[in-house]
């Protein structure tokens, strides 16, 4: 029997391996490398938008903050600091008023006080001979207006009673002017001290400080060698210049029963001190009564001094 033919309805050999022998072609095979360039493609492209987004952000940012923020940076508010020289003015002006007040010498003075003021204005200050004199002048104010203007107050005896002298002084840098005529005003009243404030006292504390307390003034005036030894552990205390005074007597100690901290073992005791003063000459002593507020701590067994200093409204009690 003759082979059957392996020809195909259009006459091409179907037998090169793509079909089954029945005429029907075969599926074909996938052609190397397709899957592995679409994922090539997605990589680059996501690649791409990454790179877009990093250079948008890079450039728009800084852009962004630029046009939200002023173009000059803006130095804080600090507050207007006054430079007025306090100091320079006030010595100016106490030497102004040394020569204002004194009309004994009526050339001199204005001779003077054309130092002080501007030029051809110390006619203006003239005053009749012998009718102003100044004691006991110093400075208790300056009264600064601006960075170029003050008011120095001069607290005086004018004429044997205590007043006050308002000095206006001009400066300018360095230099310094009386700007206009100064004016005589009373000197502060005098006050009126309130009653002192009541608290309970520790007697005990009190018999025990009446026995410490003269060592420590006795050291504290003429044998700081031994002062040591009155002093709470760490503290320091300077004593008194040697042969300035002597201890005479411990006249009164008040022992508040507490502290103003509220703590028991530290108390600010109030003591009155009478010194011996020597005389340079040989003669017999002075005597000085000194008040202080002395801060003394108890450590169990004694007390010690902490601190000493002079007493507050020793009057008003």
């Amino acid at each position: 029997m003759a082979k059957a033919s392996r020809l195909g309805t259009s006459g091409r050999d179907l037998s090169d391996g793509t079909g089954d022998g029945t005429g029907v072609p075969g599926p074909r095979p996938p052609r190397s490398g397709a899957g592995g360039r679409w994922w090539v493609g997605v990589g680059r492209a996501v690649l791409w938008a990454f790179i877009i987004v990093v250079v948008f952000n890079g450039i728009w940012f800084p852009l962004r903050g630029g046009l939200a923020l002023p173009s000059t940076a803006e130095e804080p508010e600090t507050g207007d600091a006054v430079t007025y020289p306090e100091t320079a003015s006030a010595a100016f002006a106490l030497r102004f008023a040394e020569v204002y007040l004194d009309t004994s010498d009526t050339e001199a003075r204005l001779g003077g006080l054309a130092a002080f003021v501007p030029e051809g204005e110390a006619a203006a200050l003239d005053a009749a001979a012998d009718s102003l004199t100044g004691d006991n002048l110093t400075v208790v104010a300056v009264d600064v207006l601006d960075d170029n203007n003050a008011v120095v107050v001069v607290r005086a005896d004018v004429n044997g009673e205590p007043m006050r002298l308002d000095v206006p002084v001009y400066a300018d840098e360095d230099a310094l002017v009386v700007s206009g005529r100064p004016a005589l005003l009373a000197a502060p009243s005098q006050a009126t001290l309130p009653p002192g404030a009541a608290f309970e006292t520790d007697p005990a504390a009190t018999e025990q400080l009446e026995e410490v307390l003269p060592g420590f003034f006795e050291a504290y005036a003429g044998e700081p060698e031994f002062l040591e030894r009155f002093l709470e552990q760490g503290a320091s205390i300077t004593p008194l210049p040697q042969n300035t005074l002597e201890f005479a007597e411990l006249s009164e100690i008040t022992v508040p029963s507490q502290s103003s901290t509220g703590d028991d073992d530290v108390r600010q005791v109030a003591a009155t001190v009478r010194w011996n003063v020597p005389a340079s000459d040989g003669t017999e002593a002075g005597q000085l009564v000194q008040d202080y507020l002395v801060t003394v701590v108890d450590s169990g067994d004694e007390w010690h001094v902490r601190d000493i200093q002079g007493a507050p409204s020793s009057f008003g009690g």
